[in-house]
């Protein structure tokens, strides 16, 4: 048996032990991985998504040490390589004994010495240890009042920890040296765009800005960021955190004191083979030199690692270079480059296209001839990167202008997946080929988690999805469009059905169209759908069995089992009486109270038996409900207009407060959030809504499809210079085709892309009717403005509905005995952890005591 040591066990060196594995060879291997971190490997190109609420195991890859014949040692690093002895000796004294060995030791984050970097609350941004850093920090300057955080580097790393920043409650600054962001990846006419994009959403650049220091603040807490040569001209900003992502360097000091070759910067030097100046001794990813290039990017780490396992079986794979390809989200933002994207080519042209108040930057590096594409970047809309980044190298299949000018809205822009050869990478993450992924749905793999699984293609960054998706399609497979196991239908068919038949229970429903009794995916579902068409309250006999948590109480619940109350404030505009009775019931009930970025106030902590009389003080000083816990409309956010805005060119509260009063309550497939900026300085920022309106000189401009969250995306113009009414009704028109078409908890911005034609057939549909709907569509939305009820005012009148709001069935006037709270900036809060990565508070008091215990009461239909 072979023995194969694995220093590293990062996204690479578990690539490598995967690789070496599905290789048959003749002698087993026995293989043991050191990894650095007390962890298993994890996904550190998805790190980010820790921000939005994944956690480790989400971010897990496959175990190795289940595999047989791996043994992996975490917390344990290599402390020592005798290359004589061929030995590694680890940090807990271990000698482990090789016949080859790889480095996979990855690279560390690079800080520039300057004064103040070792400073409290000066982080790096590579681990999940990082991350808990960077949240606890983070949560303990905004708990003092220091909001501002700083992340120097404006490039793919430092806008993701921009957007970090700006996740915990921060405002976030970025410092770049260069003149624009994200210099290594577009060019200078690119960095334009983006600046202005990363601008919109709130984060301050200061490009062209060097770094002089970091002290201090006066006040002891926090810091003062020192920007340029001292002098007049010098910018300070005050923070209270900062956040290097500036560059990484090899961790190559295992490779020098043993006495390896190291490239001109850094790295084990390795030949085409991956192999060192020592023939026994591999090394792959960030810690490899090839040819004096250190490549920073999964994709050619994963490459050196199949070259490896290859060599390591007796193969004579080589590596040749590495696909520096990118494309990633950044704050809402789409960036993506590939090949030359600098146009470093002797001899190679550029074709443009700048659309910089549509904020969109579109180019493509072309050879001489301009027959061959050679790179090229996109900012701001990257839809036809999945078609292009495969022919770099190759001969364009028509006019480059067309590619990026042409049909912008579908994946690909105008390449389509029958112009791929087979050999063209589809993955390059993962290097797998359209060939491969062909050949694997002919062999029977007719789904994405099947392919997935299958040729690993769409299992890193995940920005090849649409392209299987084109080639299922382009294979003839149909993917099933049913809403769950118990309905064949999708979401849609079912309003079809639902519209054209009546049916107005879900139980009749799926006595006739379905099997079984149902789930937790369908019964919410089919219920919104009910409310949508105007199918009663939401609590109405069998409706309030079908609902998911939220919905059963009407209020959002929280991590400590109490719920929030979030009263409608149309437009943000509120009277000073109404002020009052909010203060009034926060006091009176104990409730922490929170303005919201929506320009609401939620008042959080509420037990499920005070509800009732939390909303009934509301309800009377003329409160509504505010849907904060259904798929509805939330808000429709404003700024002041031109009622008090210098700037404001028509009246934006008026405009909003009617939009909000009119979809109040308007049951959809997923949560609907407006906003209505009285200019196009965009104060409300109606372009991350679902459906957003901008003021003219001469009326509005209707956005749609914008969304923040997980994904966040920028709405899209769909008509301007709109009158109130048109715009009015193109809105009611807009929705009740999202309602009657969309799937699922699927957002408009999700929905927009999956439709035939996309933006443009949306506009055919609600503009120029081209269905013939648009009398139809009205008439819904009016059925709904009509039949509008405030939803808290009716279970207020209703006895039976009162009765479920209890914590326990046989003792309905008892609290929940393990809700308890602690007092914070003269706050109630709940007990424990108020973040994740954030060390357990010291033991207080809690500010109500437990009282005796009873049976919980769980209502039928809540998931637990």
């Amino acid at each position: 048996m072979r023995q194969l040591v694995v220093i590293g066990n990062g996204m690479v060196g578990h690539r490598l032990v995967e690789a070496v594995l599905s290789r048959d060879t003749d002698t087993p291997w026995q293989i043991t991985v050191l990894g650095e971190e007390p962890r298993p490997a994890y996904d550190r190109v998805a790190l980010s998504s820790y921000f939005d609420g994944s956690g480790e195991e989400e971010l897990r890859l496959p175990d190795l040490a289940e595999r047989p014949g791996v043994q992996v040692l975490l917390g344990e690093s290599a402390a020592a390589l005798d290359r004589g002895a061929r030995t590694v000796t680890t940090s807990a004294g271990r000698i482990l004994a090789y016949d080859e060995l790889v480095l996979a030791t990855g690279s560390s984050a690079f800080v520039p010495p300057v004064s103040g970097r070792d400073l409290p609350g000066c982080h790096v941004y590579r681990t999940i240890d990082d991350l808990e850093g960077i949240t606890a920090t983070a949560a303990a300057a905004t708990g003092r009042g220091d909001t501002a955080g700083v992340v120097v580097g404006g490039g793919l790393l430092g806008l993701e920890a921009a957007n970090a920043l700006t996740l915990l409650g921060m405002q976030a600054h970025v410092v770049e040296m260069a003149p624009w962001l994200m210099p290594r990846q577009v060019d200078e006419g690119g960095g334009a765009v983006l600046g202005r994009l990363v601008d919109d959403t709130g984060v301050v650049c200061h490009t062209g800005a060097a770094l002089a220091g970091i002290e201090p603040a006066p006040d002891g807490a926090g810091l003062r960021v020192l920007l340029g040569e001292e002098g007049p001209d010098r910018r300070i900003v005050d923070a209270g955190i900062v956040v290097f992502s500036v560059g990484v360097r090899p961790r190559d000091e295992l490779a020098r004191s043993a006495g390896l070759e190291i490239g001109p910067r850094g790295g084990a030097a390795i030949d085409a083979a991956c192999r060192t100046s020592d023939p026994r001794i591999y090394a792959v990813g960030e810690c490899a030199s090839a040819e004096g290039t250190v490549y920073g990017l999964v994709a050619p780490g994963n490459a050196m690692a199949e070259v490896a396992a290859d060599n390591l079986a007796g193969g004579d794979a080589a590596f040749t270079g590495g696909d520096t390809a990118t494309k990633l989200k950044l704050l809402g933002v789409d960036v993506a480059s590939f090949g030359d994207a600098q146009g470093a080519t002797e001899g190679a042209l550029e074709v443009v296209v700048n659309d910089a108040p549509g904020g969109t930057y579109a180019k493509l590096v072309v050879s001489d001839d301009a027959t061959t594409l050679l790179g090229g970047v996109l900012v701001g809309d990257a839809s036809a990167y999945a078609g292009l980044r495969p022919l770099v190298g190759r001969e364009l299949p028509g006019d480059p202008l067309d590619l990026i000018a042409g049909d912008r809205g579908g994946s690909g822009g105008g390449v389509g997946v029958a112009a791929l050869p087979d050999d063209a990478q589809v993955c390059s993450c993962n290097a797998v080929t359209k060939g491969a992924i062909t050949t694997a749905i002919a062999e029977g793999e007719t789904d994405i988690p099947a392919l997935k699984a299958c040729t690993k293609a769409g299992t890193s960054c995940g920005s090849c999805v649409p392209m299987l998706k084109n080639l299922l399609a382009d294979s003839g497979i149909e993917q099933s469009s049913a809403l769950c196991e118990h309905f064949e239908y999708s979401r849609a068919e079912l309003v079809e059905i639902i519209t054209a038949t009546g049916v107005s229970t879900f139980s009749e429903l799926i006595d006739r169209h379905g099997t079984g009794r149902g789930c937790d995916i369908c019964k919410p579902a089919v219920a919104s759908v009910l409310a949508s068409l105007g199918g009663g309250h939401i609590l109405d006999g069998e409706q309030a069995a079908l609902q998911d948590t939220n919905d059963h109480f009407l209020a959002n619940l929280q991590r400590n089992g109490t719920y929030s109350v979030v009263p409608r404030v149309p437009g943000g505009e509120i009277t000073p009486d109404k002020l009052v009775v909010i203060g009034e019931v926060a006091r009176e009930f104990g409730l922490y109270t929170k303005i919201t970025g929506a320009q609401r106030i939620d008042l959080l902590g509420a037990r499920v038996e005070q509800l009732p009389a939390v909303w009934a003080r509301l309800v009377e000083a003329g409160f509504e409900s505010g849907h904060a816990y259904g798929k509805a409309l939330r808000t429709v956010k404003s700024c002041v207009g031109s009622t008090w805005c210098r700037y404001g060119v028509q009246d934006s509260v008026g405009m909003a407060i009617r939009l909000e009063m009119r979809y109040r309550g308007l049951r959809s497939p997923h949560k609907l959030k407006s906003a209505v900026s009285g200019c196009a300085r965009e104060c409300a920022e109606a372009r991350s809504k679902d459906f957003g309106i901008i003021a003219t000189d001469t009326g509005w401009n209707l956005y749609v499809g914008g969304n923040g969250g997980f994904t966040p995306r920028h709405a899209e113009l769909l008509a301007a210079d709109l009158d109130d009414e048109t715009l009015v009704r193109y809105i009611d028109r807009y929705l009740m085709f999202y309602i009657r078409t969309a799937d699922r908890l699927q957002r408009t911005s999700a929905w927009i892309e999956q439709l035939d034609g996309g933006l443009g057939h949306l506009r055919a549909v609600v503009v120029e009717d081209s269905l013939g709907i648009a009398a139809e569509l009205e008439q819904d939305m009016q059925r709904h403005t009509a039949g509008y009820a405030d939803e808290w005012r009716g279970v207020l009148e209703d006895p039976e509905k009162l009765e479920r709001f209890v914590s326990f069935a046989n003792a309905p006037d008892a609290p929940d005995p393990t809700i308890a709270f602690d007092i914070e900036r003269d706050q109630p809060v709940p007990t424990g952890p108020v973040a994740l990565g954030m060390p357990e508070p010291p033991a207080r008091e809690p500010a109500t005591a437990p009282s005796g215990g009873a049976a919980r009461h769980e209502p039928a239909g809540t998931p637990v």
